[in-house]
């Protein structure tokens, strides 16, 4: 992708259908500038020199995962767990259709 480059109308309708996103044609092409100057800011990245630079697993070093033991124990009801739920149906939460057919 050349410097400034815009993404192509068809990328931004393919990635707002993958994001289930309705976009304006202002907002796709507004959308299609944003994520052109990001792309543009990682390839800036590619030429950066790091053969000096020693490769990390975490940013913060000598950090260990500290997790606590897994213990068991008693969980709530269904009844505990919905009942401060707007929508419940048969004892479990309902929630709106978020996929279109």
């Amino acid at each position: 992708m050349s410097k400034k480059e815009e993404l192509s109308k068809e990328t931004i309708e393919h990635l707002s259908k993958l994001a289930l996103l309705e976009l304006s044609e202002e907002e796709k092409e507004e959308l299609s500038k944003q994520l052109g100057d990001i792309l543009d800011y990682f390839a800036k990245l590619d030429d950066i020199d790091t053969n000096n630079v020693d490769p990390t697993t975490h940013p913060i070093e000598g950090l260990s995962n500290i997790f606590r033991k897994d213990e068991p124990w008693k969980s709530l009801s269904n009844e505990e767990a919905t009942k401060n739920s707007k929508y419940k149906q048969n004892g479990y939460f309902k929630a709106p259709r978020i996929l279109k057919k």
